[in-house]
């Protein structure tokens, strides 16, 4: 009886070392899902480097927002090349006395001519003026612009002609026949000045180009507009 209750009690030993480490293994069975967590959180990496790949792109989109901000910027610094005015260092003057002279009921016509002699494009917007004061000083200048002729731009290409009308009278009807041409201001040169420029002095010539003169009766001077 003794040795069969001792093998009964081995046989239990055995049996409770064996239901032990079956407990220990379902243990570590049960550690497995933290294991498992470790590894999907993997996948989350992944996730934070898509992420990451968005920024990147939002950050193309903005240098291609720049780019377009830019070219904006540089056609508005085309401004730069907007057409300058004319001035006396970028054309020539001509004044050309009338070809005919004045009626009663028409007046004398004589002709400013305004050329670009500059290799780029310009142009004539303001009041340009003419003053032109008798040879002799005998009496006041003549003062004229053509500011309420209009003052509308006239762009000149390199090269081009503006040209205005002065209009005027340039014999005397009050006095006798013999003295019809006489009058108060006989003018061999003239002064024009283009809008905001210097004034410059130049010969009155006449359709031919030779000498002539600006012989203006009476103070009724009227300035036309340019046109191309």
């Amino acid at each position: 009886m003794r040795v069969r209750t001792a093998v009964a009690a081995a046989t239990m030993l055995v049996a409770g070392l064996a239901l032990t480490a079956c407990q220990g293994d379902d243990s570590k069975a049960a550690d497995s899902p933290s294991n498992a967590s470790t590894a999907t959180s993997t996948p989350g990496k992944s996730q934070g480097d898509t992420t990451s790949t968005s920024t990147g792109g939002k950050g193309t989109s903005g240098s291609t927002a720049g780019s377009g901000t830019s070219g904006g910027k540089g056609t508005s610094g085309g401004k730069g090349g907007t057409m300058v005015a004319c001035t006396t260092k970028t054309t020539s003057v001509t004044f050309v006395a009338a070809t005919k002279h004045a009626t009663e009921s028409e007046p004398a016509a004589a002709t400013v001519k305004i050329t670009n002699t500059s290799g780029k494009a310009c142009t004539i917007v303001g009041a340009t003026s003419l003053v032109a004061k008798d040879d002799q000083g005998k009496s006041d200048p003549i003062e004229a612009d053509n500011s309420a002729a209009g003052t509308d731009a006239v762009d000149l290409a390199p090269g081009a002609t503006a040209t205005a009308d002065v209009l005027y009278a340039d014999l005397n009807f009050e006095g006798s026949q013999s003295a019809r041409e006489v009058c108060g201001v006989q003018a061999s040169k003239v002064e024009i000045a283009l809008p905001k420029d210097v004034g410059r002095t130049v010969k009155v010539v006449n359709g031919s180009g030779s000498a002539a003169t600006f012989n203006v009766c009476g103070p009724d001077v009227k300035f036309e507009a340019f046109h191309a």
